[in-house]
């Protein structure tokens, strides 16, 4: 039962259906002061439309609206306060929460599918800090869109052509040590990439040199072909094992090289449509021209030597995904510095005459730094993802052993703890923020960390065993006490969030939801002796229930395990 729909339901009704229901759930409040009601609307809010005081609103809206549902209904002010008929509401909503399997979730986007672009590292190089934020962020939407009902295609864009590999196959003909690479294939082949990148700032040369090599590739040439192949299929099988440690998967891990014969057409879909010309040898789109309104740079299609662009991969691909999945929305969870190339894309498909160039979306995000500094391969100032991985573990591992020494799975639990707190980290902040990773931060039990999340979910468990009884659904529950009914409200304010976290395209939704969940319930677990043998114990173990429920949920939603011990 969603309090915030029936409460802007009644309201719209009282003015006969004049407004968008959707418009007056975004401004119903939950008073964090419960004299002031369960849920307020502030009446200011229509003053404008009906050219009448907040005061005079509200109090038309408590004469007029239908006060089923609720235990009191008045006027305070400008705003209209909503008092719940507590132990019917509780009743009703714990017992949905324990016997249904899915409870929040919806079927909004029933036969749509959504395509997800995400994590896409580059091969030949390890997976590293900075492509942990594509990775969990595009993770945990997915999940979130399933919860809303969506269909979701998850593809990994492998950064698998271009130049880069050119340089790097050139690299490897200079300087590359069989030996060494077959002991440490990836790490050694970035070594060479640094190296050659540093080399190349006193000799052009090598430049030069790398794209002749990248150009070889994209002609199909046998021995460019075979060292590329080799790259990237020791690039793959270490890129996996972080995947699985983060319960990552994809439906697709085909990479930009998966177009390298799908871009002919769509350059000769352009020409035919008068889009391309020529400009000091190479193809551009030439968007200042077409759409000189717009602030939109020129689009090199082709370069002079007939290679193509990256901006050329990424129309090759739009285009694919839309006829061959047929998407309602595709997204795109790449970096927010990228939003130029996104639009630009765009626009250029929009040119093209496909409108549903509408239905893609970049999903940005801040960047990601360690100690203030921003990580690069380029430079060698990179921190592989598997390293913070195993610290994260062994910090969490040393918490574990001095909170429940006698934990029979304990390593198994660590690196659900560890692994949790570097994507909870991550996605408990608005993905549009920067963040500075501190590890020893995040994995700490207490404060705004997944691991409180993990452990208050942990403490709910123990609860339950402790008190070695299933709960009783024949039983009428009474749970009218102020901290019992913080946690009842935001338990029913969940199906709203997992709808506003996708509608965002948010997991921090979700992510401070369950932080503010964990609080109220340890406020209560502090001050309330739940586990007393009298009339109200049944009550307040369907509460536990039906909190761990939802904790478990929300954190795997956000692709974050949820132990029962810790």
């Amino acid at each position: 039962m969603d309090f915030t729909q029936i409460v802007a339901k009644k309201i719209n009704h009282v003015f006969e259906d004049a407004f968008e229901q959707q418009h007056l759930e975004k401004v119903i409040e939950q008073p964090k002061d419960l004299s002031k009601g369960d849920y307020a609307f502030p009446a200011f809010v229509l003053a404008k439309h009906f050219h009448q005081a907040p005061q005079v609103i509200a109090n038309k809206i408590v004469s007029g609206i239908d006060h089923s549902d609720f235990a009191k209904i008045e006027a305070n002010g400008p705003y209209v306060n909503f008092f719940i008929q507590r132990s019917q509401f509780a009743d009703q909503l714990l017992k949905d929460i324990v016997s249904m399997a899915h409870f929040g979730q919806n079927q909004d986007g029933i036969d749509q599918n959504v395509v997800i672009d995400l994590s896409s590292p580059n091969i030949a190089k390890p997976m590293s800090m900075g492509h942990l934020r594509s990775t969990v962020i595009g993770e945990a939407i997915s999940k979130i869109a399933q919860a809303n009902g969506y269909h979701t295609i998850k593809i990994n864009f492998l950064g698998d052509w271009g130049t880069q590999f050119g340089l790097m196959i050139a690299a490897y003909k200079r300087w590359g040590d069989d030996d060494l690479i077959n002991a440490d294939p990836v790490n050694e082949l970035v070594k060479l990439y640094v190296k050659i990148n540093h080399e190349a700032e006193s000799n052009p040369d090598l430049k030069d040199e790398g794209r002749a090599w990248f150009k070889k590739l994209e002609d199909g040439d046998q021995q460019a072909t075979e060292l590329w192949n080799w790259f990237k299929t020791v690039s793959l099988k270490e890129f996996q094992k972080v995947y699985d440690r983060l319960g990552v998967t994809f439906d697709s891990m085909d990479g930009e090289a998966f177009y390298n014969d799908k871009m002919a057409p769509v350059v000769k879909m352009f020409a035919d449509k008068g889009l391309l010309s020529k400009s000091q040898g190479a193809e551009i789109i030439d968007l200042p021209k077409l759409l000189p309104d717009e602030n939109y740079p020129i689009a090199m299609i082709k370069r002079s030597d007939g290679a193509t662009q990256y901006i050329t991969r990424d129309l090759a691909s739009a285009i694919y995904r839309h006829d061959h999945y047929r998407f309602a929305k595709s997204l795109y969870v790449v970096g927010a510095e990228q939003k130029d190339h996104f639009d630009q894309m765009k626009a250029i498909l929009r040119l093209a005459g496909d409108d549903w160039a509408d239905d893609i979306e970049h999903i940005g995000f801040g960047l990601i730094t360690m100690n203030g500094k921003k990580m690069s391969t380029r430079k060698g100032n990179v921190v592989a993802l598997a390293d913070v991985l195993d610290a994260a573990k062994r910090l969490a591992a040393k918490q574990i052993s001095e909170k429940n020494p006698d934990l029979k799975n304990a390593d198994q639990v660590a690196e659900e703890v560890g692994a949790g707190a570097v994507v909870f980290n991550d996605l408990q902040k608005d993905r549009h923020l920067a963040i500075d990773f501190n590890l020893e931060e995040i994995v700490q039990f207490e404060g705004d960390t997944g691991p409180y999340v993990q452990y208050t979910h942990a403490r709910a468990m123990s609860i339950l065993r402790k008190s070695k009884q299933t709960v009783d659904s024949q039983t009428g529950l009474i749970l009218e006490d102020d901290e019992a009914w913080m946690i009842v409200s935001k338990l029913a304010s969940y199906p709203g969030i997992i709808r506003r976290a996708w509608q965002l395209r948010e997991p921090s939704v979700v992510a401070k939801y369950l932080l503010l969940l964990s609080r109220d319930f340890n406020s209560y677990y502090a001050h309330t002796k739940i586990l007393v043998d009298d009339s109200g114990l049944n009550s307040r173990l369907y509460l536990v229930t039906a909190l761990s429920k939802i904790l478990e949920d929300g954190l795997n939603l956000l692709g974050v395990h949820a132990p029962d011990q810790m």
